[in-house]
């Protein structure tokens, strides 16, 4: 029995024609992407920052929390680790401050040579080819790994087929302006509805799966 893996893929190998099964578990980990979205797409929302901040409520934070205690890894996207690397290792905003001063942090860029976190070691680059170190990452032992904030990044490992979950926290606010999920001329894609929770503050806490990740 696979105790500690999100997910297990069972390899049968059938032998001299008998089903004689073996049964192989390999620990597979889930990727799973957290962003706050506005009604019109918009992940980055300096203009309706406030706004998005009033209807954070402890129920939506809840179900947040809930998920970052299945996660012991992070993915970072250049930016949002340029970013964050400056605000967070001294934030006392908990729980989360605890969480990503703690976990083991990951950044996808092909242009930084370093990554430091305050005088924490646990972080470290992936190198050039990033969608082959995230896939060699969800092999490796451990709980799910969060990608937090890096709306590019995100994006890059869904067409991949390297992201098994996005998890969007959809406010009912129109930002006009600022940086959507999803680029213009990018390629289609195809995701199912896996949960959808509405919040008495009119959040709409929504997870999808992409339909090549769905169960035969």
């Amino acid at each position: 029995m696979c105790t500690m893996a999100p997910r297990c893929l069972v390899v049968t190998i059938a032998h001299d024609c008998s089903y004689a099964v073996i049964i192989r578990r390999i620990h597979v980990r889930k990727i799973v992407s957290h962003l706050i979205i506005t009604l019109d797409g918009v992940v980055q929302f300096d203009a309706v920052a406030d706004a998005v901040r009033r209807r954070r409520s402890q129920e939506v934070m809840y179900d947040f929390n809930a998920r970052l205690e299945e996660e012991d890894a992070m993915l970072l996207g250049r930016v949002t680790y340029q970013e964050w690397a400056e605000y967070w290792p001294e934030s006392t905003y908990q729980p989360f401050a605890d969480h990503i001063n703690g976990v083991q942090k990951y950044v996808a860029s092909t242009t930084l040579k370093t990554a430091r976190w305050a005088k924490s070691d646990n972080i470290a680059l992936l190198g050039d080819d990033v969608f082959a170190a995230v896939a060699a990452l969800k092999t490796k032992p451990g709980r799910n790994i969060g990608v937090h904030g890096s709306p590019r990044l995100a994006e890059s490992l869904l067409h991949a087929g390297l992201l098994d979950e996005l998890r969007l926290e959809l406010y009912p606010v129109v930002a006009g302006t600022g940086t959507r999920l999803f680029r213009e001329g990018g390629p289609s894609k195809q995701l199912h509805l896996a949960g959808a929770k509405p919040t008495r503050n009119g959040v709409v806490i929504l997870t999808y799966q992409p339909v090549s990740k769905l169960p035969s």
